[in-house]
């Protein structure tokens, strides 16, 4: 509670102290002097002018500006209006428990935002330099691309850039809303917001602070809310137009109804329709529409940023709630993007291998498999293409423990499109495609084709010696990410890639999409989403989820677009309406089901309130509502309708 707010509930409870003293306590049989109408009224204003006389002085202001028709103006009208015609205590009340409303909903709203503050605290305070030998903390501003700044255990990293000395662990859930740590080592790039766990790091800077990860996150984070919603649209017009009405209609049944009984010869009644009309001002009072569908949307946004899920504005979380087509990319998206050994096959007639095999003593065949994956790696271990990293990584992380010895190779030959040829331990190898071993006229059996993978064909001493395949592994949580969308009701799951048409059915079987488009270009995504914009219908909404770089164009062209992945991805940021910052798939599922929670708040505020709103209306015109059933329709109701939005915080 800030400085303000506490000495807003002192202001209350004073008020309250003194309301209850002057109702509860019999003056009029206590004090020597009369307790006439003029001591109540002298004594009754002590609390009013106590908790209410900001509002009077805002109703002042709003009316010399020209702008009478707010809720100040309003409350400022019914109470005075109420003090007038002698009803003290609910003049009082009113003012005291609208007060009591306009606490409470400062509270939400200081909750919501320490909440997000909490979350995105990732604005570093300072920067270290080494001078002299010894630390100084720096602006971070003062850092120019290129320093080497130092990062110790426990701090922020406060720049983007590479690891020159040092490895450690990262705690990186302020971005990505996962406890996981990620392991850095020298030569690793890091981004800023993250916090150093373990080690000590030196960090070579490759941006200026304000165009550093963390100060780009703020910066979208902060500027969300000026994106508005057609809801709030709708309730900012609705609100220029239904208060001024409602203070006419105030007007109109204090003066109207006590004229025409006047005409009729019966006895006017002024003050009772006086008193109704203010009563009607009471209820009227829109404090929870224009408070409570905002902060729905504020509070939204923050539950989502706590998951790593990042919106660009309550607009588009409006939008994504209607969503019922998503479309998102292969690579990256629903795959790792980084190719994997998933297959080991050696062949039946290789004599060399056998003999390897049987010299090791093996009896499983699998040290058949090693000794192919080993030849394949050391043939490739001087190669940086993918597919020679991967053959590599298997050998050394997987099969078999050490590394490559770059000593057994020799007469290594690359042919670009083809693959390699060498010779490894005096025994001549090829490993690449169907081309390379037709070269070297080496026969490939017809069962050794895989057309949904990458084949590698190795040949060792002369003859066929068995396949390597290498596959684009699936994301885990791909097949469970698509899964989740179709329960939550999304009617069509589209996969679009650039790959062979039976690499993308193998991988659209494998996780469920409902269908696939294969071998596009960049420019035939953007034609295959503009063909899915044509069929649906309006209200519908489509979303592409891509890793925001290489899909820009579709982000751009499709209702949504979500940039998946995109922790310390410049591109993705500036390309995307959402941002999931990290790679898991189940992200785009939490991100529709997050807007659906919030979209169904904010249309239970609307319709609770301006029910009840209207009801009591009736109710006050009609004389049956009093000021206290008016206190409810104002406060109470804004009370309900913040507490109802603060839900969307929880994701």
């Amino acid at each position: 509670m800030t400085s303000k707010q506490k000495k807003m509930l002192l202001r209350i409870i004073l008020a309250a102290v003194f309301m209850l003293i002057f109702v509860l306590i019999p003056f009029d049989k206590l004090l020597p002097v009369p307790w006439d109408e003029r001591v109540r009224f002298a004594v009754f204003l002590i609390p009013y002018f106590i908790v209410g006389y900001d509002i009077l002085r805002k109703a002042i202001k709003s009316v010399i500006n020209r702008q009478a028709f707010d809720e100040c103006f309003l409350m400022a009208v019914a109470t005075v209006g109420a003090i007038a015609l002698g009803e003290y205590v609910e003049g009082v009340a009113v003012m005291l428990f609208y007060q009591i409303g306009e606490l409470f909903q400062g509270v939400a709203v200081g909750k919501s935002r320490r909440s997000i503050s909490d979350l995105m605290d990732i604005r570093p305070d300072y920067a270290n330099i080494e001078q002299d030998g010894a630390l100084v903390q720096v602006d971070p501003d003062e850092v120019e691309i290129g320093s080497i700044i130092v990062v110790q255990p426990g701090e922020k990293i406060p720049i983007d850039g590479v690891i020159t000395e040092g490895h450690s662990s990262l705690d990186t859930s302020a971005l990505t809303g996962e406890s996981l740590p990620r392991y850095v080592r020298e030569g690793s790039e890091v981004i800023s917001g993250c916090i150093n766990q373990t080690g000590l790091l030196h960090i070579r800077t490759t941006c200026e602070f304000g165009e550093s990860t963390a100060s780009k996150i703020l910066d979208l984070v902060e500027n969300s809310g000026m994106k508005k919603s057609r809801s709030e649209n709708f309730i900012t017009k609705f609100a220029r137009v239904y208060t001024p009405a409602v203070c006419y209609s105030a007007l109109a049944l204090a003066i109207l109804p006590p004229l025409v009984r006047l005409l009729l010869g019966m006895t006017p009644a002024w003050s009772t329709w006086i008193f109704r009309a203010l009563t009607f001002l009471v209820i009227s009072c829109p404090c929870a529409l224009v408070i409570s569908i905002p902060l729905s949307f504020f509070a939204g946004i923050g539950g989502a940023s706590r998951q790593g899920i990042l919106v660009k504005g309550s607009s588009y979380l409006e939008t994504l709630s209607k969503t019922k087509i998503v479309v998102f990319d292969k690579t990256g998206t629903m795959t790792r993007g980084t190719f994997e050994v998933t297959g080991i096959d050696p062949a039946e007639g290789n004599e060399f291998l056998r003999a390897l095999e049987a010299e090791a003593g093996s009896q499983s065949g699998r040290s058949l498999e090693a000794r192919l994956l080993e030849y394949a790696a050391l043939a490739e271990c001087h190669s940086t293409h993918p597919i020679s990293r991967s053959l590599q990584e298997a050998y050394i992380k997987d099969l078999v423990t050490g590394s490559l010895d770059h000593t057994r190779v020799s007469a290594v030959e690359e042919i670009s499109g083809h693959g390699v040829s060498a010779v490894v331990d005096s025994v001549p190898v090829l490993v690449g495609n169907t081309k390379l071993l037709k070269l070297h006229s080496v026969e490939i059996p017809e069962t050794a084709t895989r057309p949904a993978a990458t084949i590698v064909h190795v040949a060792v001493g002369g003859s066929y010696a068995g396949t390597i395949t290498i596959s684009d592994v699936v994301k885990p949580t791909a097949a469970k990410a698509v899964q989740s969308l179709h329960e939550m009701g999304i009617r069509d799951t589209v996969m679009l890639t650039g790959d062979s048409r039976e690499a993308a059915e193998a991988v659209a079987a494998e996780i469920g999409a409902s269908d696939v488009r294969s071998e596009l270009l960049p420019q035939d995504k953007v034609v295959a989403v503009e063909e899915l914009l044509a069929k649906k219908r309006p209200s519908d909404t489509l979303v592409f989820v891509g890793d925001g770089i290489n899909d820009a164009p579709v982000l751009a062209r499709a209702d949504i677009g979500v940039a998946m992945g995109a922790l310390g991805s410049d591109a993705a940021i500036e390309a995307a309406d959402v941002v999931l910052m990290d790679d898991d798939p189940l992200k785009i599922s939490r991100a529709i089901r997050l807007s659906k929670k919030c979209l169904r708040i904010v249309y239970e505020n609307i319709y609770f309130a301006i029910g009840v709103k209207l009801l009591c209306l009736l109710l006050g015109a009609l004389g049956i509502a009093n000021m206290w059933l008016a206190i409810f329709a104002d406060v109470g109701v804004m009370v309900i309708a913040v507490l109802n939005a603060i839900r969307a915080l929880k994701a």
